[in-house]
């Protein structure tokens, strides 16, 4: 490893570049780096100035701390491309083992009616779901759904793909969504749920979606921030006149 030598370059800045470097070649997403204690001794600085280096790079994204764990390298995003797909099979295809933990399920009466076609008095299922890879917490989604075309949703086993039991069950294919994408920050109870500090930066994802004009789900999704980035391939095509305008997300 390069040393820190005296000189117009400040040790922080060059503690810095040799951390760049050990985080970008020499350790793989998610391993820890040595302790402050460990990277002053090992280089000849105060504790002030590992605190300063590392600090920049959490700052870009580079390292991320654990409370009470230490500081590692940060994990490979996962790229979410806008299709309507399982988070089953996509994390599958990712070499990973997707699982489900299901937060609550019941009846209830949705905030917006209309984005299900529900008349004042109807109800629709509520179901909270905490999704896995590897056993690492991913995403929490807490979606409605519709009674009409989905009965007795309460009663089936939610910890797999839903769309792969909309298809199976009841026949139904999801072919159509539209779908809005913004930031939060975590709030504590959703922080906890997903492993993160509160304040931590998310994704939210809200689809609507459904099956030969049929109105199925209206569904908020929260991903982690530090793990996921989301690509999307844009063209000249006017909004709304084109055949996938209005598709777009992940179960």
């Amino acid at each position: 490893m390069h040393e820190i030598v005296d000189g117009p370059k400040p040790k922080h800045a060059q503690l810095r570049e040799i951390l760049r470097r050990l985080a970008e070649h020499d350790l793989a997403p998610g391993s820890p780096i040595p302790s402050e204690r460990d990277l002053a001794e090992r280089y000849g600085v105060s504790r002030i100035t590992v605190r300063a280096a590392v600090g920049q790079l959490v700052a870009e994204g580079l390292l991320t701390r654990a409370k009470g764990r230490g500081t590692f390298t940060a994990r490979r995003r996962y790229d979410l491309q806008l299709f309507l797909a399982s988070f089953t099979s996509e994390m599958k295809a990712r070499g990973l083992e997707p699982s489900t933990e299901v937060i609550s399920c019941g009846q209830g009466t949705p905030g917006s009616k209309a984005s299900l076609g529900l008349d004042a008095d109807e109800y629709a299922y509520r179901v909270v779901r905490l999704r896995r890879a590897d056993g690492a917490p991913l995403a929490l989604e807490a979606g409605w759904y519709s009674p009409h075309l989905l009965p007795e949703l309460d009663r089936c086993d939610l910890t797999g793909s839903l769309y792969e039991l909309f298809a199976t069950k009841y026949g139904v294919q999801l072919d159509e969504a539209r779908q809005t994408v913004w930031a939060e920050t975590a709030d504590a109870g959703t922080a906890k749920a997903l492993d993160v500090r509160k304040g931590s930066p998310l994704l939210v994802f809200r689809r609507v979606a459904s099956s030969q004009g049929r109105p199925c789900e209206d569904v908020t999704s929260w991903y982690r921030g530090d793990l996921y980035q989301v690509t999307m391939q844009l063209d000249r095509t006017v909004p709304g006149s084109g055949p996938n305008s209005a598709k777009g997300g992940t179960r």
